[in-house]
């Protein structure tokens, strides 16, 4: 008797979302990847679904039938204080009903200002921001639904996103497409700071990783990263790889610039430390528990800049 592969849903179809979705897929999982239009280009091996996970009703339909739920949703900066605590509590209670295991897409937000310390999973929770304080509050939730037994949850942080696909990092949309075509490139704060950046690839297969390994539940986990580098380093890759040196526009504090527009920056302001003090993401624990192994930055800037070079190219 053959019994069928349980079912991993995927909620949120942004960078990260889909690339785990094909990541999961290439595993042998049965995959299904939310949004609220159901729409997108085929994936082979993946169904897509429309609901919206802010509602209970949304998150319910959504997780319905799955084994493993991966929370990759995220919202604009200006609605994330107001909207994510509520996803949060649809998609906790979807899964905890459905009995589904819960793997949480979490950013670095909740440590706040380090002061440059290596950030590593016991680091303290010190956020003073608006939107730190939310994801640790969230994050506080989640680990204390594991801890009651509602349900198993994990978390993997991320630093900065950078690869194919990733458009609204800092290390994306704003620098790929000017490198590549000889405008201005936004440096943002000091670029001579070492600044961790988590491959989309090392994202999602940290977190089809976690999705396979229950023994890693009730925790968080910081997903495959690179050792860090200071942006200028980052930045002279892909110099080298174009073959001529970029024009970088450094904007030492908050300002609109680029695709970075008012509504933006304005809520992003209050996060710019990140840029001003050194960005050091220690992921050891992962590489060491599952054998992971980070994708080397200069291959991750090779994979940006091909995807980049093709979305330019298709669009003249």
């Amino acid at each position: 008797m053959t019994t069928t592969p349980a079912l991993h849903t995927v909620l949120g179809s942004g960078p990260a979302g889909t690339t785990l979705a094909r990541e999961l897929v290439r595993r042998g999982h049965p995959v299904r990847l939310v949004d609220r239009s159901g729409s997108g280009p085929a994936i082979e091996g993946v169904e897509r679904y429309a609901a919206d996970v802010a509602t209970p009703d949304g998150a319910r339909a959504a997780v319905a039938g799955a084994a493993v739920v991966y929370h990759c949703v995220n919202v604009g900066y200006h609605l994330q204080v107001e909207v994510m605590p509520k996803i949060q509590e649809a998609v906790l209670g979807a899964a905890e009903r459905e009995g589904a295991r819960l793997v949480v897409l979490d950013t670095l937000y909740p440590y706040g200002e380090t002061r440059g310390a290596v950030m590593t999973e016991d680091s303290p929770w010190n956020a003073t921001t608006r939107k730190g304080r939310m994801r640790a509050e969230l994050d506080a939730r989640y680990l204390a639904a594991h801890r009651e037994g509602r349900l198993s949850v994990v978390l993997g942080r991320s630093a900065d996103f950078v690869g194919p696909g990733v458009l609204s990092s800092t290390l994306g949309g704003a620098v790929f497409p000017a490198a590549l075509t000889g405008q201005p490139v936004p440096a943002l704060g000091d670029i001579d700071l070492p600044h961790s950046y988590t491959y989309i690839g090392d994202v999602a297969a940290g977190l089809a990783t976690l999705g396979e390994h229950p023994e890693g539940d009730g925790r968080v986990w910081h997903l495959p990263t690179a050792p860090a580098r200071t942006t200028r380093q980052v930045l002279a890759l892909v110099e080298e790889r174009i073959g001529r040196p970029l024009e970088l526009t450094v904007i030492a504090e908050p300002r609109p610039f680029g695709p970075f527009d008012e509504a933006f920056m304005a809520e992003y302001t209050e996060m710019f430390y990140q840029h001003t003090e050194a960005q050091i993401v220690d992921s050891s624990a992962i590489e060491r528990e599952f054998g992971l192994t980070p994708t080397p930055l200069e291959e991750s800037v090779d994979a940006t800049l091909g995807w980049y070079g093709e979305l330019l190219a298709a669009h003249h």
